[in-house]
C-alpha cells in the first residue's frame, strides 16, 4: 500500500475516473486520514487487474504484435465451454496484450482494444507461483492471503513460467480421479512433454491422488494442490484471474 501526503489546503476536490474499459486507469480508492498537523494522509491500493471478456458475435483476433499478422481468432467460449475471459497484463495504445492457450507459445498476444466483442471488469486477485519454493500464493491487492505447498513439475517437464490467467473451472472427477476435486486450467502450454505423455499439453492447477506431492517436483508441468485448497481457489477467483509462475 503506498503513501503520500498532500497539504490540506491542496485537497479542494477529489475526483475518481474511469476509463470506459479501463485497461490502462492506475486508480485506486484513496482513504483520507484526519488531519493533525496540516497535512492529509493519502492511502492508495494498486490498481485492480483488468479482464476482458470476449462477446458473442465475430471472432476476436489475436496477434503476435499490435497490428501484426493474426495468429489465431477466439470466440465467446473457450474449448470446455467457459465464458472466453482474458487477463490484461499490458497497454500499448489502444492495444492490449493478453496470453491464450496454444497461441503465442506462452508470450503475450495482442487484441485490439477497440474491438466491439470486448467486456471488461476488474479483479483484485493474483496467484503467483514460485517454482523454487514449490509455494502457490493468492493475492489481493499485492497482499498474501493465502500460501499452499504445491506440487510442480519435475526435471525435464518443468512448469512452464511466464504470465497466464484462469480461463476454465471444471470438475475434477468428471475427466479422472487423478485430477481431485477440481481443475483450475490456466492459458499454459507444457512444450516439454515427457517421453510417451498421452495426457495432452494443457496446465492446469488441479489435484492429485498422492499428498505426498506437495512441496516436491513430480508432476508433467502442472500444479498440484489438495482438495480444500482447490475448493476455495474454485470459489473465490474468477475467469481470467491473473496467475504469474516464476523460478
Amino acid at each position: 500500500m503506498g503513501r503520500a501526503l498532500l497539504p490540506v489546503a491542496a485537497l479542494a476536490v477529489v475526483a475518481l475516473v474511469f476509463c470506459a474499459f479501463a485497461p490502462s486507469a492506475a486508480v485506486g480508492r484513496a482513504v483520507l486520514d484526519r488531519p493533525s498537523d496540516g497535512w492529509m494522509r493519502v492511502e492508495t491500493r494498486p490498481p485492480a487487474h483488468v479482464i476482458a471478456y470476449v462477446r458473442p458475435g465475430r471472432p476476436l483476433a489475436l496477434r503476435g504484435r499490435p497490428f501484426g499478422r493474426v495468429l489465431a481468432q477466439v470466440g465467446s467460449t473457450t474449448q470446455f465451454g467457459s465464458r472466453h475471459a482474458l487477463s490484461v497484463f499490458a497497454k500499448r495504445g489502444h492495444w492490449l496484450g493478453v496470453t491464450e492457450a496454444g497461441v503465442g507459445g506462452n508470450r503475450l498476444v495482442w487484441v485490439d482494444a477497440r474491438a466491439a466483442r470486448l467486456r471488461y471488469t476488474r479483479t483484485r486477485l493474483e496467484v503467483d507461483v514460485d517454482l523454487s519454493s514449490r509455494t502457490l500464493v493468492i493475492r489481493r491487492d499485492g497482499v498474501a492471503v493465502r500460501r499452499i505447498s504445491v506440487g510442480v513439475g519435475r526435471p525435464g517437464s518443468p512448469t512452464p513460467t511466464g504470465r497466464f490467467s484462469v480461463t476454465d473451472k471444471l470438475n475434477g472427477r468428471a475427466y479422472s480421479s487423478a485430477y481431485g476435486c477440481c481443475i483450475l486450467a490456466i492459458s499454459a502450454t507444457q512444450p516439454n512433454l515427457p517421453s510417451g505423455w498421452t495426457g495432452g499439453n494443457r496446465i492446469a492447477i488441479h489435484g492429485t491422488p498422492s499428498a505426498s506431492d506437495f512441496g516436491r517436483a513430480v508432476s508433467a508441468g502442472c500444479v498440484h494442490a489438495g482438495d480444500s485448497d482447490l475448493r476455495y481457489l474454485m470459489r473465490i477467483l474468477p475467469l481470467g484471474t491473473p496467475v504469474v509462475i516464476r523460478h
